[in-house]
């Protein structure tokens, strides 16, 4: 989930943005399909997939990992690359991909580190996943596809790597979209409480923190238990239905999933170590970067993360061309609950 020091105090707001078709709109002028487009399909009902799967699931070696991945798009095309945040995989872009395949985008979604078919390539390599891993991972699978730039997209984990690539890596990114706006993870903050309603709403952070959580976390039933309440309570205005929550919480049956988990909640608090070869890039993360390429915020009206307002208390952060927008009746898990509203940011965001 994200950074606990984005979150004010629970919000809801307003009636629901209405779902955008993308079938009218033409593609930039970098992203011309190989052939005339089919129209876009519309964003259906919340819970209700356009689609059950991916058509293309592959394999790369990069970096330490073997990674999983769907493909959408021309091959020829313009790169997105969308990253998926916890507890989710890479259905929350399900129905994303064809609208952004429509436009002429090659379309990635990676499984990140302990996630669905994604697999460390030595049992020896620690199962840490601090920012900067995550975030060295998406520049490693860019090298192994031969992904010069691209634009990345993402929401919660995948916003704050996003994030991350877009400040130390900018070469690599074409433009931006980050729901929750600049989530890279401030550890001697973490430190700090906060407001005790804020507090409340991270509570299996805290549950993670203690042996308790980690044998949650470890018991498939318990572990789905858990990571539907969290869908439950962080999407409230989302009907999804059991068929989309267990299509992706396949992806939890990782073996090496709740040491991932564990690890990334216990790392943000302090409460475990990093491996020393990210030192240098956690040294730069800690000074706060800016980012400069094209960016798209997104904030969810109806995510309780998500600090009330226009975005403004991140703005600072991001030095380029940019827009933000708030969808009133949309929670956390944002590219699924309104993908024609995520791909629409996406298309806006490469236009800038």
């Amino acid at each position: 989930m994200i950074d606990r020091r984005t979150f004010t105090r629970a919000v809801g707001l307003g009636a629901g943005a209405g779902a955008l078709s993308l079938a009218a709109l033409p593609a930039s002028a970098e992203a011309t399909p190989a052939a005339p487009a089919a129209p876009a399909p519309q964003a259906g009902p919340a819970g209700a997939a356009g689609r059950t799967g991916f058509a293309r699931l592959a394999q790369v070696r990069a970096g330490v990992l073997d990674i999983g991945y769907a493909e959408d798009g021309p091959a020829d095309g313009p790169v997105v690359i969308c990253l998926h945040g916890w507890p989710y995989d890479i259905h929350s872009y399900v129905d994303v991909a064809p609208l952004l395949a429509a436009q002429g985008y090659r379309v990635i979604v990676p499984y990140l580190r302990g996630h669905g078919p994604t697999r460390f390539l030595n049992a020896r390599t620690p199962r840490n996943a601090q920012q900067a891993a995550v975030a060295a991972d998406v520049v490693a699978l860019m090298d192994a596809l031969g992904i010069g730039r691209a634009v990345l997209a993402g929401f919660d984990w995948g916003s704050r790597t996003a994030d991350i690539v877009a400040a130390l890596w900018p070469e690599r990114v074409r433009a931006l979209v980050s729901v929750s706006g600049y989530l890279v993870t401030d550890v001697e903050m973490q430190k700090e409480p906060l407001a005790a309603a804020a507090e409340h709403t991270w509570w299996y952070q805290f549950y993670f923190a203690t042996e308790r959580g980690r044998l949650a976390m470890e018991d498939r039933d318990k572990r789905r238990a858990l990571c539907r309440l969290v869908w439950e309570t962080v999407s409230p205005t989302w009907a999804f239905d059991d068929a989309v929550f267990e299509r992706t919480a396949a992806a939890f049956d990782n073996p090496d999933y709740a040491a991932i988990v564990i690890h990334n909640y216990r790392w943000r608090l302090g409460l475990a170590d990093g491996e020393r070869r990210y030192d240098r890039l956690e040294q730069r993360l800690a000074a706060r970067p800016r980012i400069a390429v094209p960016t798209v915020t997104l904030d969810a009206g109806r995510d309780p993360f998500t600090a009330p307002g226009d975005g403004s208390g991140y703005r600072q952060y991001f030095t380029g061309p940019y827009l933000h927008r708030t969808l009133a009746d949309v929670g956390h898990n944002l590219p699924q609950e309104a993908p024609a509203d995520f791909a629409r940011a996406v298309l806006d965001a490469d236009r800038l």
